[in-house]
């Protein structure tokens, strides 16, 4: 009998240690959490940028499970539920969704607060517009491998519609997923088609992802390739693949050209861009929700010193550089080239302070500006660029500074108002699958 007391209180001791010791770690993890949240709140970040998770805290259990498996470690555990604690660093791709056991995460677009535009379209990825498909993103489906799956579906639908003669059966607009699974479907179905893209990369979204960040979480299908057995990868893998794609299949991408407008011309459509026009039977728009990059509508913005994003910090060394905005991508771009040697930053904002940027760069900000690697003028606003220098006018008095490279960064502006001419309807979103 005293062999069976010592072990039960073996036994109960290991297990008040156990008990103990979950106990702890789940305090010192509710207390991370918390702050976390506290600090998103107070800076202004609580509302998410696109695609994000809702948790239904009537099914969510709090096992953690969400919060392993998001990369970007957007989702907390706080009072023992799982909560969106960083939600400006959520990109949308799912994973958390996939890895809840109760199924307590739902993916939605907009907030009570923000209401986001989606357009109306049939199963088949049809516009009220006969004619105009409609997948990816700008649909709603912010999924890598739903998005894809979308644009191949959508060809599958649209290659049915006859019509009179055109230049092609299908113009797709935009080179994302959903633009590039279309491309693939339309050239496995023997379609007449032209892809179109207005920046200079393929990828859409994708390829403004922070570097490194998981971009994929579950197997998909494509035309041509057939089944892409991908599980978590990584923005620039997957970039990779996509590239490697387009060289085997031949793929053919037009860069660096805009849609501009759509008009109804017969049974068909004529598609207006920068560079030219196209007639069509069909259009199938494969946006993301970047939209066209926002411009300063300043004199000189058109020279080519003057770009929208910043791909490689090295080619801006020994140069004096402004950067424009007062986001993440801002302060991300003007963190990283006062890093460069001998490169001189300036970084413009039109407000009086960064009220929705992540801690982290404020923090940096600070620290380069305290260094002397970078200027920040606040209260700002560009009002010409020269050819060796910009005219800014900060807290109301103009200022000249040298200068040999622009880069604007102040987000893009949806075609809403294009579509909403040609008669396309959008339903407005606010929390809601």
């Amino acid at each position: 009998m005293s062999n069976f007391y010592l072990y039960f209180y073996i036994y109960l001791a290991l297990f008040v240690i156990v008990v103990t010791l979950y106990l702890g770690r789940r305090r010192r993890r509710h207390a991370t959490h918390s702050a976390q949240l506290q600090q998103a709140i107070q800076s202004g970040l609580t509302e998410p940028p696109s695609l994000h998770p809702v948790v239904d805290l009537t099914r969510c259990m709090g096992s953690g499970a969400c919060v392993k498996a998001c990369p970007e470690q957007a989702l907390g555990v706080v009072d023992g539920k799982a909560v969106l604690i960083n939600a400006a660093h959520c990109i949308g791709h799912g994973a958390c969704a996939a890895a809840c056991p109760v199924e307590a995460i739902k993916l939605v677009f907009g907030t009570e607060k923000r209401g986001i535009d989606i357009p109306n379209v049939t199963p088949e990825f049809e516009a009220n517009v006969p004619g105009i498909f409609i997948a990816g993103e700008l649909g709603g489906m912010g999924l890598i491998r739903k998005a894809a799956e979308q644009g191949r579906q959508a060809i599958g639908a649209l290659r049915k519609k006859t019509g009179g003669a055109a230049d092609y059966d299908v113009v797709i607009v935009g080179c994302g997923p959903a633009g590039l699974s279309a491309g693939l479907s339309a050239i496995e179905h023997k379609l007449k088609y032209k892809l179109i893209e207005q920046e200079d990369s393929l990828g859409g979204s994708v390829y403004h992802y922070p570097r490194r960040k998981v971009a994929m979480t579950a197997p998909f299908k494509l035309a041509l390739i057939g089944s892409v057995k991908f599980g978590d990868v990584q923005k620039e893998k997957l970039l990779e693949f996509w590239q490697d794609v387009v060289k085997k299949t031949g793929l053919e991408i037009s860069f660096r050209e805009r849609m501009e407008a759509i008009e109804r011309v017969g049974e068909g459509f004529l598609v207006r861009t920068n560079r030219s026009s196209y007639t069509a039977r069909t259009v199938l728009l494969a946006l993301g929700r970047r939209g066209t990059p926002r411009k300063l509508d300043v004199p000189g913005e058109e020279s080519a010193k003057v770009v929208y994003r910043l791909v490689d910090p090295v080619q801006y060394e020994g140069l004096a550089v402004l950067v424009v905005g007062g986001g993440d991508s801002a302060l991300e771009a003007a963190i990283t080239l006062s890093q460069q040697s001998g490169t001189e930053v300036t970084l413009s904002y039109r407000s009086a302070a960064f009220s929705r940027v992540k801690q982290k760069n404020r923090l940096q900000l600070e620290q380069q500006e305290q260094l002397g690697q970078l200027r920040v003028l606040l209260n700002s606003q560009v009002r010409r660029v020269a050819e060796d220098h910009v005219e800014i006018e900060h807290d109301g008095v103009p200022q000249r500074l040298r200068n040999d490279a622009v880069i604007v960064c102040a987000g893009g502006l949806l075609p809403t108002p294009l579509l909403q001419e040609i008669g396309i309807r959008f339903e407005t979103k606010f929390g809601t699958e």
